[in-house]
């Protein structure tokens, strides 16, 4: 672990900030849940944004829409966010006042995985759409992350997408990961998501 990973977690282990680091590709759906997750917990948990995307602030400009806090970061062509760079906004938040801080990485089944940015747990998000091959050619990213979440189901019927083979190589690859249907359409999995966040945010606050 980097000094500057062990500099964050040491920080938002003191303030009790629970950190997830939310990684899966372009179009997975990341900043639809993120909306979902804000709707559902806004209120009830402190929470902040970090965005990471290579050009633009769009994902950041439809999380600020909901009143929470949020921060851009742009890599400029990079394929992933890194601790360095996570640190130098972190210095711009009040941690005392935050409960839940996600970092939504850059779209990417590859790099992201592979650099801790001083999170508590990673979390993958998959659609449907991607195909029900991918975990087990993106191994990485499922072994690392302590949730995954399958997206979009709402557009299972018409979707060459087998459900029962996907979440079989996510559970040989992780076994024992949990691994929620989701869909930001009809709301489906998004309560036991949120309820998997509460319960990890109260985990990190009984170690303060």
């Amino acid at each position: 672990m980097t000094v500057l990973r062990r500099r964050i977690r040491r920080c938002s282990g003191r303030k009790g900030v629970y950190v997830i680091n939310l990684m899966g590709s372009p179009g997975a759906g990341k900043t639809s849940v993120l909306e979902k997750t804000m709707e559902k917990l806004k209120g009830e948990l402190r929470m902040a944004v970090v965005e990471g995307d290579l050009f633009t602030s769009k994902d950041a400009d439809r999380i600020e829409k909901h009143g929470v806090p949020v921060i851009q970061i742009n890599t400029a062509g990079g394929c992933h966010l890194d601790a360095p760079m996570v640190q130098k906004v972190a210095q711009q938040m009040n941690l005392d006042e935050l409960d839940l801080l996600i970092v939504e990485n850059v779209g990417n089944l590859v790099c992201p995985a592979e650099f801790a940015v001083g999170e508590d747990d990673k979390g993958v998000v998959l659609s449907i759409t991607e195909g029900d091959d991918k975990p087990m050619k993106y191994p990485l990213i499922f072994k690392e992350s302590a949730i995954a979440l399958l997206n979009k189901v709402d557009i299972l019927p018409y979707c060459n997408f087998d459900m029962a083979a996907a979440k079989e190589d996510i559970t040989t690859l992780h076994p024992g990961m949990p691994v929620i249907e989701v869909s930001c359409t009809t709301e489906q999995g998004i309560d036991d998501w949120c309820q998997w966040l509460r319960d990890r945010v109260a985990a990190k606050k009984a170690q303060k």
